[in-house]
């Protein structure tokens, strides 16, 4: 089967979040997280059937969708689950915020490592815990973690680690020996982890495996919890459902008890995307998954010959996103100033990067956006 990546889907005057935001402007919106292609015929096609049922009450999911999970865990990554270790969530910012309210109290610490997706960073200051952030360096093109800072940075206060794997915005994918690290730390200082893996299923390098961080051995799997979601890779995020996934009983009970009253329901639609993007979308995948890579290597090749002053310094091995370096443009404000010629992108402060050193863009559109972008940017550079 054939399916169509290239067809341009209008999304201006709809309740498009990415194209609202430059409404009434020759913007094109590279911003948030959010793909310009149409979901997965599969999950179209039950949304359908699921709709022409007509009844819409309060939703619990069916065997059939939480065996969808536990058997694309196992074919994917060799993981063995039990469904009863899957806990339903409305959103994966929401389980964030539910960790730091689960594993912390006031004034307690999370850790974790920057530049990194935002709500890292502000889950844990919406409930009075502290935000301890450790920065990534760059090393011969590959950004790494420093152990030692990382070491130094943990206190008594200290109580839980959130970990970005396969990392956003940085596109990185951790190797065994890393995680594997990084679970002996948590365990060393007991430290619950907590492991986003939202974009486990865009790995772009094919020689690169993803690895779920609780899969690694029973003692990290005792103190991770996981969270997941079909949402970026099967652009459904508006359907709001993403699950964590925590073997230890008590582990999951304690996380449990914290969404009491707080957290809502996974909706019918919902379940039922999810279970047709885990069950029955695989070879729509694997055709994005060419789609991205042949719009990253386009996006990386334009910027090296046509970008001067903006910089790629590792490489793109997940996701489909981009981490710019445009320190040396000297722009006091790069956003503001690729708004102003035309490409909608990403502050780099929001991750915790300088504001005027770095910005995201978003490779998962169609190629005629992805061709014009670059262009826009590169006359915006010309008149700086």
């Amino acid at each position: 089967m054939t399916f169509d990546f290239d067809t341009p889907h209008p999304r201006l005057g709809t309740d498009s979040q990415k194209w609202q935001k430059y409404a009434g402007r020759d913007i094109l919106p590279l911003w948030v997280a959010d793909m310009d292609f149409k979901s997965s015929p599969a999950i179209i096609a039950a949304l359908h059937e699921r709709v022409d049922q007509g009844i819409f009450g309060y939703a619990r999911p069916v065997k059939a969708t939480v065996d969808a999970v536990v058997n694309a865990m196992q074919a994917r990554y060799g993981w063995q689950i039990d469904g009863s270790w899957v806990v339903w969530l409305p959103g994966l910012v929401c389980g964030l915020n539910v960790t730091a309210q689960a594993f912390a109290q006031a004034g307690d610490e999370v850790l974790t490592l920057t530049p990194v997706y935002p709500p890292f960073m502000t889950a844990p200051k919406n409930s009075a815990r502290i935000s301890a952030q450790v920065s990534f360096v760059l090393n011969a093109g590959r950004w790494e973690i420093d152990w030692a800072v990382l070491e130094a940075a943990v206190t008594p206060r200290a109580k839980l680690f959130y970990l970005c794997n396969p990392h956003n915005p940085l596109a990185r994918v951790w190797r065994r020996e890393e995680l594997v690290r990084l679970g002996e730390f948590c365990v060393r200082h007991n430290l619950v982890l907590c492991s986003d893996e939202i974009h486990c299923d865009l790995i772009l390098d094919p020689t690169l495996p993803h690895i779920p961080s609780a899969a690694l051995s029973p003692e990290i799997a005792a103190r991770t919890l996981t969270l997941m979601a079909p949402s970026k890779t099967y652009n459904v995020p508006g359907l709001g459902t993403s699950f964590a996934i925590i073997s230890d009983p008590a582990l999951r009970a304690q996380f449990v008890r914290a969404t009491a009253g707080i957290v809502a329901e996974v909706t019918a639609l919902g379940f039922t995307a999810c279970e047709a993007a885990y069950r029955d979308s695989e070879e729509w995948r694997q055709a994005l998954l060419t789609t991205l890579r042949g719009n990253r290597d386009f996006l990386l090749d334009f910027i090296a010959r046509e970008l001067p002053g903006v910089k790629v310094e590792a490489p793109v091995e997940a996701t489909y996103l981009a981490w710019l370096n445009v320190k040396e443009l000297g722009l006091p404000d790069p956003i503001a100033h690729f708004e102003k010629h035309g490409v909608g992108l990403s502050e780099g402060a929001f991750f915790g990067a300088p504001k005027s050193h770095y910005v995201r863009i978003n490779f998962g559109c169609t190629r005629a956006t992805l061709t014009e972008a670059p262009k826009r940017m590169k006359a915006a550079i010309a008149a700086k």
